[in-house]
């Protein structure tokens, strides 16, 4: 199955930035021998990841069980609609609040200025249950799990993934240890 499925309104939610589980069904169905993973389709699909810095959530709640227990929140604080939400949030770029959920992590909730989407979640940093991850190191955990698979992780073969993203060979040991340890992550 393929896990691109509708985040539900009202949230602006990217699980491939933020959900482990997630990402590691993205490259199940990418590296499925029925999959049609178009090599330059899926560049530009992991180009969408920007160039940040990201935190992962990679606790037991799925997609939909953390969309439910944050809905719920809003509705029993009666902030559920756009504009309750935004006063509380506030609407300045700066302007967030935290919540907790069921299993002790925190989210991150933002006001997005969408009509539809207008709740922009993702996992507080520093939360139980989440890293944080360089967006271009997990651009490339990604590309290689995906493209190369091999158990031999080697600095040429992140090179040729690097390439493929436009990103600059790494030289630099501590940039190939971080890559390797998500690669791994991600198999996992």
């Amino acid at each position: 199955m393929y896990p691109d499925y509708q985040i539900p309104e009202p949230f602006l939610f990217n699980p491939l930035k933020h959900h482990l589980g997630f990402i590691r069904e993205f490259i199940f169905y990418k590296t499925d021998e029925n999959s049609d993973t178009d090599k330059f389709s899926l560049i530009k699909e992991l180009k969408h990841l920007g160039t940040s810095v990201m935190d992962v959530y990679k606790g037991p709640l799925s997609i939909d069980n953390i969309c439910q227990e944050v809905e719920e929140y809003l509705d029993r604080k009666g902030i559920i609609l756009r504009e309750p939400f935004s006063l509380w949030t506030g609407t300045n770029m700066n302007d967030f609040r935290v919540i907790s959920l069921s299993d002790g992590s925190q989210w991150t909730l933002k006001n997005h200025d969408n009509i539809f989407r207008f709740i922009h979640l993702f996992p507080a940093r520093g939360s139980q249950y989440s890293f944080r991850v360089k967006a271009n190191t997990l651009k490339s955990a990604l590309l290689y799990n995906i493209i190369i698979g091999k158990d031999y992780i080697s600095g040429n073969d992140i090179n040729n993934v690097r390439t493929l993203l436009g990103l600059s060979p790494i030289k630099d040991t501590v940039d190939t240890e971080a890559i390797t340890e998500m690669i791994e992550l991600l198999r996992s």
